[in-house]
């Protein structure tokens, strides 16, 4: 798919159902959301860009230790989601706008930091969107990103990145952390793994909130049952096919 294909798809996929992202108790909270906040280490000076802010969870996290925040995302009805969280929480500082990771609209260095949670398996081209985010970024400025990340194990890999496929079409990959460190070094980036968090995913709300068609739900529900037992053991396969996923935090620090 090339990236307006994927980009389309994004935001087909997601207009339908970005209200469900508001209420979804993965994005709303947890320990990665926590330790985004907690990493951010904000003073009240930095200007910050929410790359794919979803419906707005990092952004009001954020919002309030931060100078000025911009978040941004390619689709609509997420957008809207986020000016109505930010809008009731009153905050005069966010900008919500719609833009492309991979090609950004701000100049060179005007951001002292960056984060993104559960976006970047969807970039089209992650180096070119780790270049971009770099470019923005001051000498010194940091990037923080928040994604599921691929197994080290070759057939839990191909696995986990099969259902996220078949739940999500606008899914991109799931990359490993080794797989992030190398584009990060490719960008300018001096990266560094900061933690891992396994998440839970209760199968239901997992297809319910991206209205996954009932014969794609099914065949989810097969693939989980009948995976192989390193599979089942990788992703901790539940009897109701929930499983777990590896959620992790990489910094990137652009060079002085």
């Amino acid at each position: 798919m090339s990236d307006q294909s994927i980009n389309q798809s994004i935001q087909q996929q997601f207009g339908a159902v970005a209200a469900n992202y508001t209420t979804s108790t993965v994005h709303a909270s947890g320990a990665d959301l926590a330790g985004l906040i907690a990493a951010a280490a904000l003073i009240g000076t930095e200007r910050v860009i929410d790359v794919g802010c979803v419906a707005g969870h990092v952004t009001i996290g954020l919002a309030a230790h931060a100078r000025e925040l911009v978040a941004i995302d390619l689709t609509d009805a997420m957008l809207a989601q986020t000016r109505a969280q930010v809008d009731a929480k009153g905050f005069e500082n966010v900008r919500v706008e719609a833009a492309d990771a991979m090609q950004l609209p701000y100049v060179d260095g005007s951001f002292d930091v960056a984060v993104s949670r559960y976006a970047a398996h969807h970039f089209a081209d992650p180096l070119s969107a780790l270049r971009e985010i770099f470019r923005i970024l001051k000498p010194g400025g940091r990037w923080l990103l928040v994604d599921v990340v691929s197994p080290v194990q070759p057939m839990a890999d191909t696995f986990l990145n099969a259902i996220e496929i078949l739940r999500d079409p606008s899914h991109v990959r799931d990359h490993s952390i080794a797989q992030w460190l190398a584009m990060y070094a490719a960008a300018g980036f001096v990266g560094r793994h900061e933690q891992t968090w396994s998440v839970r995913l209760e199968f239901t709300s997992w297809v319910t909130r991206m209205a996954t068609p009932g014969h794609e739900v099914t065949q989810l529900r097969r693939m989980l049952t009948a995976a192989p037992e390193s599979v089942k053991q990788a992703l901790g396969v539940e009897p109701d096919c929930s499983f777990h996923i590896p959620v992790a935090l990489i910094s990137g620090v652009v060079p002085q």
